[in-house]
């Protein structure tokens, strides 16, 4: 059962400050099967999800990070829950959506026939957006704070992926990550078989 708990946001608003931390706590069998559907790519294109307009497959060792952390695979992004701005420069937009049951991202890991093969799911917030909802401290889940992701622009590598600084949160519900099933990158996601 999904429990979605907001108990800091409601303990702060009772004493009137602002910039509450937003706790969820989610059963992860239960995403698994809510976001089932996303196994077939033509499902998720035709509920509005559209491949990173970058086409990047996103793997650590080229963000400069660690390879044996592993990879995220390619991004399909739904516009309208991430109020995405028009296209131009790096990928920004003004959306808040953080309900796991209806992911803004889908993991996918491409495969060597050409298919795409649904590995996790995502959910992802824009700092400036979030910020200016109110909100002081990422969103959580399941007791684990999101990631916060900026590029750096002293290393080669581009630590946000093309995206504005924001916080993002990956869930491995098809795809075991011995990193753990909400850390960012998984080993065992590859971009092997990308074509640009």
């Amino acid at each position: 059962m999904r429990k979605c708990t907001k108990l800091a946001t409601g303990f702060v608003a009772a004493l009137g400050f602002a910039g509450a931390i937003q706790a969820e706590t989610y059963d992860l069998d239960e995403l698994r099967s809510a976001a089932e559907k996303y196994k077939d790519v033509n499902v998720a294109l035709a509920e509005g999800y559209i491949p990173d307009p970058s086409g990047h497959c996103v793997e650590a060792a080229a963000e400069g990070l660690p390879a044996e952390w592993g990879g995220m695979g390619i991004h399909y992004l739904h516009p309208a829950m991430l109020e995405l701005a028009p296209p131009g420069g790096r990928v920004d937009g003004t959306g808040t959506h953080t309900d796991f049951m209806k992911p803004a991202i889908l993991l996918y890991e491409p495969q060597a026939d050409g298919s795409m093969e649904l590995v996790g799911i995502e959910n992802l917030v824009f700092e400036a957006a979030w910020k200016a909802a109110g909100n002081e401290e990422a969103p959580m889940i399941n007791g684990r704070m999101w990631d916060r992701m900026a590029d750096d622009p002293e290393t080669p590598g581009d630590e946000a992926h093309g995206f504005m600084p924001h916080y993002d949160q990956h869930v491995w519900l098809f795809r075991e990550n011995p990193s753990g099933d909400l850390m960012p990158f998984n080993p065992n996601v590859t971009c092997d078989h990308h074509k640009m």
